[in-house]
């Protein structure tokens, strides 16, 4: 049985994903942060870590950067809410195997982890073609000021704005308030200097974040 360890820094989210592998997937510890999961990892010897993108603590790219950068070996398959191309392409890079979203059924994670703990990459349809794009071209990304001003949970809160969600929807999309999604939007709208929600939607699209 594979075994399996899951950071995500929504316990909810977590119960859950334990709840759909049911007996089919061994889940030997979860975590919740950056720094959790690090300990974790070296403690419990996963196989396969099914990693949230965006987390307190720098996110699962960091967890990448420290886990891999010790020479461990475990698999990463990341598992986020978030579609956008330099979530994927970025943790894709930092030498995770996989990238599905959090709309995945419970059977099709359990064939995800499976596979990547056998060696194969796995991504949500949608996502494969972000990878083969940016590993494709010998172009560097371009730096965008105005979007490294954003943290990576104002930049989720953005892109769902954009897609026309409600706060409430957003609230239950990400878990969190609906007093928590008002507080990143007026965030967002100051550090980008724009006046409305309307603004924040062609800024996105712009850019192509939608």
């Amino acid at each position: 049985m594979t075994r399996v360890l899951i950071v995500d820094d929504h316990r909810l989210f977590r119960s859950g994903v334990r709840a759909e592998l049911g007996d089919s997937i061994e889940v030997v510890g979860e975590a919740e942060d950056v720094e959790s999961a690090v300990k974790a990892i070296a403690e419990h010897q996963p196989e396969v870590v099914l990693l949230d993108v965006h987390m307190p603590g720098g996110g699962g790219q960091e967890v990448l950067r420290r886990v891999l950068g010790s020479g461990s070996q475990v698999r990463f398959l990341a598992l986020s809410v978030s579609d956008a191309a330099e979530d994927v392409i970025g943790v894709i890079r930092g030498g995770a195997r996989g990238y599905v979203t959090k709309n995945i059924s419970g059977k099709e994670l359990t064939d995800a982890i499976r596979r990547v703990a056998e060696g194969d990459a796995v991504f949500s349809p949608r996502l494969a073609g972000f990878v083969l794009d940016a590993f494709a071209s010998s172009e560097a990304p371009s730096i965008d000021p105005e979007l490294d001003s954003l943290t990576q949970r104002e930049r989720e809160v953005l892109r769902l704005i954009a897609r026309g969600y409600a706060y409430k929807e957003i609230a239950k999309e990400l878990f969190i308030s609906v007093k928590t999604v008002e507080t990143h939007v007026s965030s967002v709208l100051r550090k980008l200097q724009l006046s409305n929600r309307h603004e924040l939607s062609r800024w996105a699209t712009a850019r192509r974040l939608v």
